[in-house]
């Protein structure tokens, strides 16, 4: 069995709708986040790293990600670089209904590297799966993104949200890094910092 750790890039709906679409990343700024993604894949390749593009489909009536449209298309800077493979999904886990797992037992996968969208969204779900199913998890946080939404439980900026579900990862779920942090642990080989809900919370406690 490889050593620890053997990362997967999973770049997740990097799609025209969230940046020309009906679904504008709004935080951190869509063109930033985009460029980081790009980053990140040209990362992953020089450091033989295997990416794999997911792409969330939805019915052909559908007002987002409708099945054929310019807006569920994967967006030419992911499409366009290589990668290993390119699993579509329905629901917001990358792992439910497809064959993400298969391909990381086949290819003896332990760590999960979270690019791609929306931070609240998908790429939470897909954090949570993995942690359940026993790997570890690296979120890029300059490489990830969120909207902000409104409805009958309040309002919620996307930098709020962006934020708040960061912190969350951090606590107990994956390690949150920068872009240029997560080149620098593949280049240096070091572990990235983790921390834990304990110590999450006797940290804010202290401030008073």
């Amino acid at each position: 069995m490889p050593s620890s750790p053997r990362r997967a890039l999973i770049v997740i709906d990097v799609q025209n709708e969230y940046v020309s679409g009906n679904l504008l990343i709004e935080y951190p700024d869509v063109n930033v986040s985009l460029a980081n993604i790009g980053r990140a894949i040209d990362a992953a390749n020089r450091h033989h790293v295997p990416v794999v593009l997911i792409q969330n489909i939805a019915p052909e009536t559908s007002p987002l990600f409708a099945r054929g449209s310019a807006g569920a298309a994967l967006h030419d800077l992911v499409s366009s670089r290589p990668h290993a493979q390119v699993i579509e999904k329905a629901l917001p886990s990358a792992f439910a209904g497809t064959s993400l797992g298969d391909w990381l037992k086949t290819h003896e996968i332990d760590t999960l590297v979270i690019a791609g969208y929306m931070t609240q969204n998908c790429d939470d779900s897909t954090v949570k799966h993995a942690v359940h199913a026993g790997m570890s998890v690296e979120f890029l946080v300059d490489a990830t993104g969120s909207v902000p939404y409104e409805n009958r439980a309040g309002y919620a900026s996307a930098e709020e949200i962006h934020r708040v579900f960061t912190v969350v990862m951090q606590s107990r779920f994956a390690a949150v890094l920068s872009t240029d942090e997560w080149i620098g642990v593949l280049e240096s080989g070091a572990a990235p910092v983790r921390d834990n809900i304990y110590m999450s919370n006797q940290k804010a406690r202290a401030r008073g």
